[in-house]
């Protein structure tokens, strides 16, 4: 069994600041904390002068990508359509600290977030970061696609449900209030807006990833 490779966590914005070298340090200044910012790299060295930088200069970014596909499924594939926007989620765990947002599918400019929560799950937070999306494109009266690469996501907006498996306690009880209001939000309005699948075989990561892989 090959060895975890170390990482080191950089917090911009927590109840410290600073760079940690394990999770449960990084976690624990980050926890119930809004609005915390931070981010993993590979080497201190790197999270020391990240810690110098913009936090917006991190977030988001990933490794170089390269597709496994062939040139004729790329080609079938195309590419993406930036007249959209894109919405991910990210979640320390499964449950664990949740957050999600949505940006510019070209620019990668941010048009809202939310999180950190003390609880939440990846597809509970990929489910809200659809339902918002629908909702800002409404809102500015937008006829912009919206990406996502959940598939759970996409058949729970359709079904206007939530069909999360994570009981309810006070500990999530700020994410499930956005579930109540986000179900409540899709039985009490329509959309035109078209929901795609992002292709993260073909086109890498989704704009709106935070790049914490």
């Amino acid at each position: 069994m090959s060895k975890k490779k170390k990482k080191y966590y950089t917090v911009w914005k927590g109840k410290h600041t600073g760079v940690f070298e394990t999770w449960d340090d990084c976690k624990a200044q980050i926890k119930d904390f809004e609005g915390a910012q931070y981010k993993s790299f590979e080497t201190f060295d790197a999270a020391k002068k990240a810690l110098k930088g913009n936090y917006k200069d991190y977030i988001g970014k990933s490794k170089k990508f390269t597709s496994s596909l062939s040139e004729e499924q790329l080609k079938k594939i195309g590419q993406p359509n930036y007249h959209s926007i894109s919405v991910d989620a990210a979640s320390s765990g499964n449950p664990g600290i949740m957050e999600y947002r949505g940006v510019d599918t070209k620019s990668k400019k941010q048009l809202f977030i939310q999180g950190p929560f003390a609880e939440g799950t990846n597809n509970l937070g990929e489910f809200l970061a659809l339902v918002h999306g629908l909702s800002f494109l409404k809102k500015h009266d937008s006829d912009r696609i919206i990406y996502t690469d959940s598939k759970t996501a996409m058949s729970w907006v359709r079904k206007k449900t939530c069909n999360s498996k994570l009981e309810r306690n006070e500990k999530n009880k700020p994410v499930y209030d956005l579930v109540d209001r986000a179900v409540n939000w899709l039985n009490t309005n329509s959309y035109k807006t078209t929901i795609v699948k992002w292709e993260t075989k073909a086109w890498g990561e989704i704009p709106a990833d935070f790049g914490r892989k």
